[in-house]
């Protein structure tokens, strides 16, 4: 059996248990937080990880699709499983659109363009009163539902949450393991080089860049029916910044860093809390050490740490 195969299988086991472990409660409603964030760091993972391009704007995708979801279901009175493949393909198609001109940008310029883009969509998601409420937000929006099953708890929406989420994660994992991952680690490494074998360079930026968006979209989508409610607050460019943290935390370039990165700093934050004022500096001491000691992120730091320390232990023994 492939070694992927037995990977997913082995982490797919693992989460369908966790809610055996909880039994609901607070800590099930931050492990649904979880699940949405993977998904997110997943989308943006994909493109800075694989691709080498960064982005500072990916809260206004996540806010976009959640928005949509949520005005079409609440003021047009849509189905919510019609509503978010719908509110994606909008995301996707604005994203596709707007990477052609955004994309031709490198480095800080790139960082620049994409933290506008997620600024203007803030500013609209703002002002846009009468569609969007506001800053007081769009409430109303319908939990999802299989006929009269609905997904109206913490561990329902666990599950349905996760049902997404293991989907996209198989997905991107054959994604990377296809020709279209190669050239995109091509793209990465050199986009010269890429070029001179064959691959264009410029449309594969913008489709991985309109796949994070879909993505993220769909994460939104997830977190409007789930929470049943939306401001743009959830959505601004301090978000952004966040998701850009958790992808470099759990491992550039890695799936199941992106897992890793999403559940440390969307479970960090809760466990800080007795911390009180301190939680912060706490916070920010953590990401030093990771900067300064685990560059390649906890997917590939932790490995090598207990392979030093083995090392140690073996030179000692010795």
């Amino acid at each position: 059996m492939n070694r992927n195969l037995i990977k997913f299988l082995l982490f797919t086991t693992v989460i369908l248990s966790a809610p055996q472990l909880f039994h609901g409660g607070y800590l099930m409603n931050v492990l649904v937080f979880v699940g949405i964030n993977t998904l997110l760091a997943i989308g943006l993972n994909l493109l800075l990880g694989y691709a080498g391009q960064i982005s500072l704007g990916h809260a206004g995708f996540f806010g976009l699709g959640a928005y949509l979801s949520g005005i079409l279901t609440v003021t047009y009175s849509w189905n919510p499983w019609l509503a978010m493949p719908l509110a994606a393909a909008v995301v996707g198609a604005v994203a596709f659109l707007i990477g052609f001109p955004i994309l031709k940008l490198k480095g800080h310029y790139l960082a620049m363009a994409t933290l506008g883009m997620g600024i203007i969509i803030y500013i609209a998601l703002n002002e846009t009163i009468s569609l969007t409420g506001g800053p007081s937000g769009l409430s109303g929006i319908p939990n999802l539902s299989i006929g009269s099953f609905a997904f109206d708890s913490d561990v329902k929406n666990y599950y349905l949450i996760w049902f997404f989420t293991l989907g996209v994660i198989l997905l991107t994992l054959n994604l990377a393991d296809s020709r279209v991952g190669r050239a995109l680690r091509a793209v990465h490494d050199s986009e010269v080089a890429a070029r001179v074998l064959g691959v264009n360079a410029g449309l594969i930026k913008v489709q991985v860049f309109a796949l994070s968006a879909v993505i993220s979209s769909m994460a939104g989508s997830l977190y409007a029916h789930t929470m049943t409610f939306v401001s743009p607050a959830s959505f601004g460019f301090n978000f952004s910044v966040e998701l850009l943290t958790m992808v470099v935390i759990g491992g550039l370039g890695s799936i199941y860093g992106s897992f890793l990165g999403a559940a440390l700093l969307t479970l960090l934050p809760e466990f800080l809390r007795v911390a009180q004022d301190y939680d912060i500096v706490i916070y920010g001491a953590l990401l030093m050490m990771m900067v300064m000691y685990m560059p390649g992120g906890l997917v590939r730091g932790v490995p090598d740490l207990f392979r030093k320390l083995l090392k140690k232990g073996g030179a000692k023994r010795a």
